[in-house]
């Protein structure tokens, strides 16, 4: 195939996946992103909160979060329902083709939908850097996004990886909410924008990056148990 054949040949690759991706029910998570946005950004400006970085971080972070949640969680099922998964398994190294992408291009549409969610954050509350509060927020995006890819290629199952998706996110909020770790570069949901009182911005910036560096380090582990379960074919067919 010619890199020209290769040109014309990528939108329809990409529109046909992304059709895969976000069909059936991302509308109505990414409706739902966008109302929690809205409630909690009128909440704020309600009760007269100090707005700045750290607040439309921890306002952005939920929304985000639900963004992923959707095409994570039921790409596996979506797929096995519409029997394009025993297809899949004759493409060679079908989990770096088409699974690999498919990652890829849903993280990109998701930076894409909170720059412009940033975007509204600075028209209606506090002026932000869209792109760098974009960025910030794909490290937590990454984080469960492919733990729930890893976890539905253990349950082939959207609604059991939904489920186990909601314990452990609970969990990571309340433990999130402990004493000290506010400090800790464990903290999953640690907002970078959001430094202690009387905390060293030095000391700060190392917890920061390390944290960012555990979440990343984290992210790539999730992906490729995800991508080494997917060949154990007699799992999926």
């Amino acid at each position: 195939m010619t890199l020209n054949q290769i040109i014309q040949l990528l939108p329809k690759v990409v529109k046909y996946n992304l059709k895969i991706i976000f069909a059936g029910k991302f509308i109505w998570f990414l409706l739902a992103a966008f109302i929690f946005f809205a409630f909690f950004m009128f909440q704020n400006a309600w009760k007269r909160e100090e707005i700045n970085e750290g607040l439309i971080y921890s306002i952005l972070l939920f929304p985000c979060i639900l963004l992923i949640f959707y095409p994570a969680v039921f790409g596996i099922q979506n797929d096995e329902d519409s029997r394009i998964l025993e297809i899949l398994f004759g493409i060679p190294d079908y989990k770096y083709k088409v699974w690999g992408v498919r990652l890829l291009m849903i993280y990109v549409a998701i930076f894409a939908i909170l720059i412009v969610f940033s975007y509204i954050a600075i028209i209606l509350l506090y002026p932000v850097n869209p792109l760098g509060m974009s960025l910030q927020l794909m490290f937590p995006v990454l984080f469960f996004g492919n733990m729930a890819f890893m976890l539905s290629t253990i349950t082939r199952s959207g609604n059991g990886t939904a489920v186990l998706m909601i314990i452990i996110g609970i969990a990571l909020i309340f433990i999130s909410k402990m004493n000290g770790m506010d400090r800790s570069f464990w903290n999953v949901m640690l907002n970078p924008f959001g430094m202690p009182e009387g905390f060293h911005p030095m000391i700060w910036e190392s917890v920061l990056i390390k944290n960012r560096i555990f979440l990343f380090s984290a992210s790539l582990i999730w992906a490729m148990i995800g991508l080494l379960n997917l060949q154990k074919r007699e799992k999926f067919v």
